[in-house]
């Protein structure tokens, strides 16, 4: 909150200015001082985990929770059921092993370490990883017209009197030399020595404004982009004597200095001149706004009366990707909006040619001052210009309010409010202090172009976790069901640890860890944990369903203990296939191999370490009912997916 402070008061360690100077006596250091003792507090409270992360950790939480018993009643069990200690344990450990997602926690942080290191390189600094994630799922991404569509450079184009008249001097980009008054053609005028032995004239009544304007900003202290690209353009002259000077704010728009009995402000137009004067300047400002040019008023105030002397048409570059960065965003769905506090039509025509989409649809925020009317407005404008600090949060607040989740950019302390509500805050390396710190991610460099690869990475990860997560529920979820059938069905648990292992390796460990690492784009829809168990239950209940049938014929054809525990293991094996073969559509050189890497493994490893993980020869019979059992799952498993699926689509609709 901005906070008016007057001498003597007290400011905790943290606090930053909104405009002007200050200076302040430093009273606690160390341990004592206020931020300190905020840090101490922050490290006693947990972080606020992604969703991914947290989702992850139920699972583990419930797997955790449910080894315990249900390890338990198997043991009781297989002791109750004439088994030795060592084939109770067996069987007990078989189904323990395959309900822990082993590795699947290691996956994550890896993928989330290396995507950070990355972006490091590319001077991408991340605050937690939770941007990154947060980052990839946005719907909206509101950026600020200065600093992130264009340069943080600023140029003063022209300087130019009410009635639209160029400044003679106005253009010349090699600076001044000097200032003089002189008479010129019996008028007083300034002369101006430019380099290069050119000397250019100004009007008698144009040059005591221009004097005053030169004065004025060596007076305020502001030292923003706009003010310094002022000072560096108007001559060197000395500052008003013993004046009251208010700094620029974001909140009112300009900045005001009150000298001799005269006040003067610096600012947006439409917060400085009353009716009448903006009436007489407006075809002039329309002209600037309309080719992309920020307009700065210089004004006279006396009363209720206001008297433009000067303006002051300012433009920024456009930065050389941004064109290409926006057009990615429209690629992969993402709708930006323009949040600033210039002029509605100039903000416009920049993010025109910044070749954002819907620019022309673009507001005035000042009209909006009803909750209601901003609501409306984020549905129907793509533009927002004269936004105050205030307005911006509740622009964010609006926009959350239809479901979508919303990336705010900025540089300056009026944007800390918005980046503060914002999914996902990104701030440039260039702008203030307290938006840096503000900020979940900041571009050291700058370079808007970085938010691509930001994105990149966040997505990457969601997608490969996502996918890798499905094969390791997939396990989890088999495991548990068939645990509990054999603890009601009174029989041994039909997978030895060794067969788990084997399944683990291939199934899920091997192509988990080498497709985490791939890109991968596509925007990710709906929650983590959500997903993974609409592709993880239609196979373990697939892989459930044969093995279970599979040891109920086993009695009736009378198949040794061996041939169900291998069999079993080729049953689950091809479902984890089928699901390894669906999560890698489309298909590419590189899944495909990963694919055919993992089947000739497990085919090897069964040949030739058959003993390392129990697997046998099968007799007939038991071959023919494995081979069965098989060729069902394949139209088992698709029933299932369409089934849950459509149950899923219809409790959410409910």
């Amino acid at each position: 909150d901005e906070i008016q402070k007057a001498a003597g008061d007290e400011l905790m360690s943290g606090s930053f200015v909104a405009a002007g100077k200050i200076v302040a006596r430093l009273v606690r250091v160390g341990a004592d001082s206020y931020a300190s003792q905020l840090t101490t507090q922050a490290k006693q409270v947990k972080e606020r985990p992604s969703q991914m992360v947290a989702d992850i950790e139920r699972i583990i939480l419930a797997a955790g929770i449910l080894v315990i018993p249900v390890g338990g009643l198997l043991y009781w069990q297989g002791m109750g059921g004439g088994m030795s200690v060592s084939e109770a344990i067996m069987s007990m450990v078989g189904a323990v092993i395959g309900m822990i997602p082993e590795g699947l926690y290691l996956l994550v942080t890896v993928a989330l370490a290396l995507s950070a290191m990355r972006l490091a390189k590319n001077k991408v600094l991340l605050h937690d990883m939770r941007s990154i994630e947060e980052l990839a799922r946005v719907d909206v991404l509101c950026v600020d017209k200065t600093g992130t569509i264009t340069s943080d450079e600023m140029n003063v184009r022209e300087v130019f009197d009410a009635a639209g008249a160029t400044l003679e001097h106005a253009g010349v980009d090699e600076g001044f030399d000097g200032i003089e008054l002189r008479d010129v053609e019996g008028g007083a005028s300034v002369s101006a020595a430019v380099e290069g032995g050119r000397t250019l004239a100004v009007p008698a009544r144009d040059a005591d404004a221009l004097i005053l304007l030169a004065r004025y900003v060596r007076t305020v202290p502001d030292s923003n982009a706009t003010m310094n690209a002022v000072r560096d353009y108007l001559p060197e002259t000395e500052p008003f004597e013993n004046a009251d000077v208010t700094p620029f704010s974001s909140k009112h728009k300009y900045s005001q200095v009150i000298t001799e009995g005269k006040t003067f402000r610096l600012g947006a137009p439409e917060f400085i001149l009353n009716e009448s004067a903006m009436r007489e300047s407006r075809q002039a400002l329309e002209e600037r706004a309309g080719a992309g040019m920020r307009v700065l008023a210089f004004a006279e105030v006396d009363g209720g009366e206001t008297r433009a002397l000067l303006f002051v048409a300012i433009s920024n570059s456009i930065r050389d990707n941004a064109p290409e960065t926006f057009e990615e965003f429209a690629r992969q769905g993402v709708e930006v909006k323009v949040i600033s506090g210039d002029n509605p039509l100039t903000v416009s025509k920049v993010a025109e040619e910044a070749r954002i989409e819907g620019t022309e649809r673009y507001v005035d925020a000042s009209t909006l001052d009803t909750p209601e009317k901003i609501a409306e407005a984020v549905g129907a404008y793509t533009v927002f210009g004269r936004v105050k600090p205030e307005q911006k949060k509740q622009l964010v607040e609006a926009l959350q309010a239809t479901g979508k989740k919303v990336a705010m950019t900025g540089d300056g302390v009026n944007d800390i409010l918005a980046m503060k509500k914002a999914e996902c805050s990104i701030a440039m390396g260039t702008g203030s202090d307290a938006a840096r710190q503000a900020a979940q991610v900041v571009l050291l460099d700058s370079d808007f172009s970085h938010m691509r690869q930001i994105v990149s990475e966040g997505r990457r990860d969601i997608n490969n976790i996502t996918r890798s997560a499905t094969l390791f529920l997939y396990k989890n979820i088999f495991s548990l069901s068939m645990a509990l059938f054999a603890i009601f069905g009174a029989f041994a648990y039909p997978l030895t640890p060794n067969q788990v292992s084997l399944i683990s390796l291939f199934n899920i460990g091997l192509p988990a860890f080498l497709l985490t690492f791939e890109p991968n784009e596509k925007k990710q829809e709906g929650r983590f944990l959500s997903t993974v168990l609409i592709r993880a239950i239609p196979a373990a209940l697939t892989s459930f369903i044969a093995i279970a049938d599979l040891i109920l014929f086993a009695e009736l054809f009378d198949i040794s203990v061996t041939d169900v525990g291998t069999a079993s293991t080729y049953l689950l094996s091809a479902v984890g296939f089928l699901i390894l073969l669906n999560l890698i559509q489309p298909p590419n050189r590189y899944r495909v191999a990963v694919f055919a890497l993992c089947v000739v493994g497990f085919f090897a490893c069964c040949g030739v370490l058959w003993q390392l993980f129990d697997i046998y020869s099968l007799s007939p019979r038991a071959l023919v009912l494995c081979i069965v059992f098989a060729l069902a799952e394949v139209g088992v498993l698709q029933f299932l997916s369409v089934v849950i699926t459509w149950a899923y689509h219809q409790i959410r609709r409910k």
